[in-house]
């Protein structure tokens, strides 16, 4: 773990935002964890203009459902900021609400790293919940994610379901809870029509909300739990940001 340092970046954690109680107390721990991996400090809006130290600052914002939204986070920043899309591919939100808000936002050093994933650690993570569901080698495995009109964030949801077949040694089906087909129902009822004795949902979202428990109405088996707050997706986190920090801190001072 580094320590942050006055005159560092802030870093912006910008998640898509969840009427799910549970939901947003997740988020809100991965935030805190994220800080605590960095030795940064998790800060209210508002904050920074009443002397908090605003570089060594980490803040959340959200891009639907939630607020504050990332341009109003930026504006509150006096000085240079990281934003870190913590999405699990790379879609409309991140291809075109991100760059928006930053844009709205007028902040004038602004760097923004990649999405979370795809990414290793990521499919370990899955692999892990998957198995805490009661999953087993044998079982069927139907890959959830939320799904999306971008064509680059359903190629990224392929790659995310092809490094969990290879990390699970076992075929799985891709399927979606809101946009694109197929549906997760759909998927799971084809798999025990085709003879599967036991299905089982690994949950490509990141936290608890309105589209983890529709998986639980699927008629499958079992159902991992939501990647979440893990040691890994932290250190992921810090690594996005400490790269994007140090690139921006070089250009400041060209």
């Amino acid at each position: 773990m580094s320590t942050a340092r006055p005159g560092d970046p802030a870093l912006v954690l910008v998640a898509h935002g969840t009427r799910s109680a549970r939901g947003v107390e997740m988020i809100a721990a991965l935030a805190d964890a994220v800080a605590a991996e960095l030795g940064a400090t998790v800060s209210e809006p508002g904050t920074e203009s009443q002397g908090a130290a605003p570089n060594t600052a980490l803040r959340t914002a959200f891009v639907d459902v939630l607020g504050p939204s990332p341009s109003e986070v930026l504006r509150d920043l006096d000085g240079p900021a990281v934003v870190v899309p913590a999405f699990l591919a790379s879609g409309y939100h991140v291809y075109q609400d991100v760059p928006r808000e930053v844009a709205e936002s007028g902040h004038p050093s602004v760097a923004v790293t990649a999405a979370m994933g795809p990414d290793p650690a990521l499919t370990r993570i899955m692999a892990v919940r998957l198995r805490a569901a009661g999953w087993r080698p044998g079982d069927a495995v139907v890959f959830a994610a939320a799904g999306s009109s971008d064509a680059r964030a359903r190629q990224d949801v392929r790659r995310a379901a092809g490094m969990l077949a290879e990390q699970l040694g076992a075929p799985v089906r891709i399927a979606y809870v809101a946009t694109g087909t197929p549906r997760v129902p759909e998927v799971v009822a084809s798999l025990r029509e085709s003879g599967s004795g036991r299905v089982f949902i690994a949950s490509y979202l990141l936290a608890h909300g309105l589209f983890h428990q529709r998986l639980h109405d699927a008629g499958a088996d079992g159902v991992a739990e939501p990647i979440g707050v893990h040691p890994a997706v932290v250190r992921l986190i810090a690594d996005r940001y400490r790269t994007a920090a140090q690139e921006l801190v070089r250009a400041e001072v060209r």
